[in-house]
């Protein structure tokens, strides 16, 4: 444990004390007795710059430690990494560092240190809070002739790795040390860490520098396919008769909890552990409470309540609405609840043949996973992230049969039984002539025996390769339609008449062809007008096209027969 660690700090301590007495009381401008530097130290290997970079010095130089150089290394005249010290830390999460020499007279680029994590395992819940514990080293040292019990401040963003500290009880917040321990975390709910004074970004792997995140399941690094998004809204109606009911269920294992209620009744949380424990909690006022070890925050005010839990959840809680007031009470709810049912995959099923070569295949059943039992495939199909494991298929009884059994006589051209199959018939007509249709076939996974015969054999068989598609799209050209050529001029050159102009039924190809909707065509003649006035008289009836456009027009219109039959 770290429980030697306080020993250090007290001896170090005394030292301090012992070297500031023979110098007076201190003055009344120091803040604090500032403990010795505990962050990684080498032990008299190197020196620290007065700027407090990381600039180091070897004292002597350890060669048993060295490791092989790299060729970069050589090429910037570093020397090779030495090897990890010990950790800063027996669990929690310290830092280790390793060092290497410039030979280049101090004009190598970049560092001469760096860093890793290291003894990342959990502490035990009764050694505390790290940073707590080096506030606490400081309970018998006087500060400005009084002795204070002083437990550690809330994160601070402007100097997260200072030791502030304050005193129990009273407003008095001192920075005891410039520097945490290396390993003490920034904050409280977070994974980074303070390093020789500086936050380190640690991923959720633990290790430093890592971008690995953890998703909304609670798994680092994952995708998010282990558990599913559950949000609603529900209208609950409580009476005096009534003064109680359920509205949602959140189980065991879900994360991020938010509630919302807007109306005045009462919430309350009833507990159900796995072991049978009932515990409940009504929330009444603004506060962080904990259930079946659970943290919960809750907020109340006049007409709205929140409630957040991080999760995740060790029990499940059912959540109900106690009466209070006669107007309902509105609730909105979302969580991420762990998927109860996945996907656990079979050992592999017999091999195929008993010699020559075959094969064999494994399969996947739907396992309800809080009593490890398995269920009926639905429960999986159930859950849109939870897809089902392909089948795993690989070679077995790989040694030649015997003379004797005939095997080489009916088969001579092949040792190895083939492997299932898929076998597709022909595709149906298309839907549609035009426009764009689909067509269908049937596909079947086959098997050929020993004596080459082909049966229809279950489908899972064929898994290991890809299902031919059963549907396709056909006949995607655009079906014929009327094209309208440009309008003749008017049969007269002043006053009313006529013009003309043709229409063709035209395909997908700009060809004239049949199959246009006569219902769809457009006219062929309508009235014009020439904006002239007429000198003499001339018929009441407008004059009917001269024939030759009559004759164009009626040639064109002759129906044709379609040349190219859709496919």
């Amino acid at each position: 444990m770290e429980l030697s660690l306080c020993c250090v700090w007290r001896i170090s301590v005394a030292l301090a004390l012992m070297a500031s007495g023979a110098q007076g009381e201190p003055s009344d401008s120091q803040s604090a007795y500032f403990l010795p530097e505990f962050a990684l130290s080498p032990q008299g290997s190197f020196l620290e710059d007065t700027t407090g970079e990381q600039y180091l010095t070897y004292r002597y130089d350890d060669q048993s430690s060295r490791t092989t150089r790299s060729d970069e290394d050589r090429d910037t005249g570093w020397d090779a990494w030495g090897t990890w010290s010990d950790c800063s830390r027996t669990c929690g999460g310290g830092a280790s560092y390793s060092l290497r020499r410039c030979l280049n007279g101090g004009n190598c680029e970049g560092r001469n240190i760096r860093y890793r994590t290291c003894s990342n395992t959990d502490c035990p819940a009764e050694s505390g809070d790290f940073r707590a514990q080096q506030c606490s080293a400081h309970n018998d040292i006087k500060y400005h002739g009084q002795t204070y019990e002083w437990i550690p401040v809330s994160y601070d963003p402007v100097s997260p790795c200072a030791l502030r500290c304050q005193a129990r009880g009273k407003s008095l917040v001192v920075e005891l040390a410039p520097k945490v321990l290396d390993g003490t975390r920034c904050k409280t709910d977070s994974l980074d860490m303070c390093i020789n004074g500086i936050c380190q970004e640690v991923g959720c792997d633990r290790q430093l520098s890592s971008n690995a995140k953890e998703d909304n399941c609670g798994v680092c690094a994952g995708d998010g396919s282990t558990c599913q998004l559950v949000r609603g809204q529900a209208l609950t109606h409580v009476t005096p008769d009534e003064p109680m009911k359920t509205v949602i269920e959140v189980p065991l294992g879900s994360r991020n909890l938010r509630l919302t209620a807007k109306g005045s009744d009462i919430i309350v949380i009833e507990a159900h552990s796995p072991a049978g424990r009932r515990d409940e909690l009504v929330f009444s006022s603004t506060g962080s409470y904990t259930l079946a070890d659970t943290t919960v925050d809750f907020q109340r005010g006049t007409e709205r309540q929140t409630l957040r839990c991080h999760g995740p959840l060790s029990s499940d809680f059912i959540i109900k609405l106690k009466y209070a007031v006669p107007k309902d009470t509105v609730m909105q709810f979302m969580f991420y609840q762990p998927i109860r049912y996945q996907w656990r995959e079979t050992d592999f099923f017999p091999c195929s043949v008993t010699c020559g070569g075959g094969y064999q295949l494994n399969s996947a059943d739907c396992v309800e996973i809080r009593y490890n039992k398995t269920v009926p495939d639905h429960h999986c199909h159930s859950y849109p992230e939870n897809n089902k494991p392909k089948p795993k298929l690989k070679e077995c009884n790989m040694d030649p049969c015997l003379e004797s059994d005939g095997f080489k006589e009916v088969m001579p051209y092949d040792h190895f039984q083939p492997l299932p199959r898929w076998e597709q018939n022909p595709w149906t007509s298309c839907s549609v002539s035009c426009g764009g249709g689909s067509q269908q076939r049937s596909v079947v996974c086959v098997e050929e025996d020993m004596q080459g015969q082909v049966v229809q054999v279950e489908e899972w068989k064929c898994t290991h390769s890809p299902r031919p598609i059963t549907e396709q799209p056909c006949n995607t050209f655009d079906c014929p339609k009327w094209v309208a050529m440009e309008w003749s001029q008017c049969t007269v050159t002043c006053g009313r008449g006529l013009r003309y102009r043709v229409v063709l039924c035209i395909d997908h190809n700009g060809q004239h062809t049949g199959g246009c909707s006569s219902s769809l065509k457009p006219h062929i003649k309508e009235d014009c007008l020439v904006p002239i006035a007429c000198h003499k008289p001339r018929e009441s009836v407008p004059v009917e096209a001269k024939l030759p456009w009559l004759k164009q027009a009626q040639e064109l219109e002759e129906t044709k027969v379609a040349t190219e039959d859709p496919t």
